[in-house]
């Protein structure tokens, strides 16, 4: 008994073992590899190892596998978006192409499912016109309070050129944050190196984020701010650090205080620009209403 597949765009340059994972089943990894020794898998007629990286066409034939695909299927809960949520997804589009769509993510929703909020903006988009006849894949993330861009890549082609450029840092994010206080310099370099866990290890990484503060009225500060790297919560840690954490934040914040009275993150993703085969993209998120207030009843700048 044999099946055979043919690799699609989608595909090309994944992993053998990670494309029977992601398109047969669910089994273990020492499962798959060990039915990958035995020549239960081919390419083209050839054995292959489990790293082999798939290319276009390539012919994967699976021979007397021992296992029912359907029984080692992980199920999955996807969020099913109500009317409202398709509706006014819609008007969150910056850009839609056949290859990726720009969004400017609302305040209060994830980006993916978690164990503390079902509701997602990728659930809800997948379920939208901007996504017939393509999945939406995930490229970088904005924290669930943080409004602003957000790209979603329509196919895998492209998903793995946007996890090249983040990687190789050859995309450039700008955010706008209303903080406490004032920093040292009108403008200069945060660098830092901050913590966090995975399960029981302890991991330190260097975060860099490049900062200029736009309006400042001592008390307050509408600072622009680009990160160098992309660790997580780096921007709010950063600020913390320095005690100017920004206004909303109800983690990383001075405990005690009495400035924290609003009640979301005001943290938003304001611009971003890349290229990508010599076609240069820049786009940018129009500032929430809520944020704009914040900043006229502080008496600071509204940014152009």
């Amino acid at each position: 008994m044999k099946n055979t597949y043919s690799v699609k765009d989608d595909f090309v340059r994944m992993r053998l073992d990670r494309w029977i994972r992601k398109n047969v089943s669910h089994l273990p990894q020492s499962l798959i590899e060990k039915n990958i020794r035995k020549g239960n898998v081919k390419i083209n007629n050839i054995k292959k190892k489990s790293s082999y990286k798939l290319q276009k066409d390539d012919k994967i034939t699976l021979y007397n596998f021992s296992f029912l695909p359907e029984k080692h299927k992980v199920k999955t809960s996807l969020y099913i978006p109500s009317k409202k949520d398709l509706s006014t997804s819609t008007q969150l589009i910056i850009e839609n192409n056949e290859n990726f769509v720009v969004i400017n993510k609302p305040p209060g929703i994830a980006v993916q499912s978690g164990t503390k909020s079902r509701r997602n903006l990728i659930d809800i988009i997948r379920k939208t016109s901007e996504f017939n006849n393509s999945i939406p894949f995930t490229v970088h993330r904005i924290d669930k309070e943080t409004t602003g861009i957000l790209i979603v890549a329509k196919n895998r082609k492209y998903a793995q050129i946007f996890t090249s450029l983040f990687r190789l840092r050859k995309i450039k994010k700008t955010y706008l944050g209303l903080i406490l206080g004032t920093l040292d310099k009108n403008k200069g370099k945060l660098e830092d190196m901050l913590i966090h866990y995975e399960g029981d290890k302890k991991i330190i990484s260097k975060a860099i984020t490049y900062y200029e503060v736009i309006d400042t009225n001592n008390k307050y500060s509408l600072v622009e701010l680009n990160p160098y790297t992309g660790r997580k919560h780096q921007l709010r840690k950063q600020l913390l650090i320095r005690r100017n954490p920004i206004i909303g934040d109800n983690k990383y914040k001075i405990s005690k205080n009495t400035y924290n009275k609003i009640d979301r993150l005001m943290l938003h993703a304001y611009k971003i620009s890349f290229s990508i085969d010599n076609i240069k993209y820049s786009f940018l998120a129009d500032i929430p209403k809520d944020f704009i207030s914040s900043l006229k009843k502080k008496y600071l700048k509204i940014p152009s």
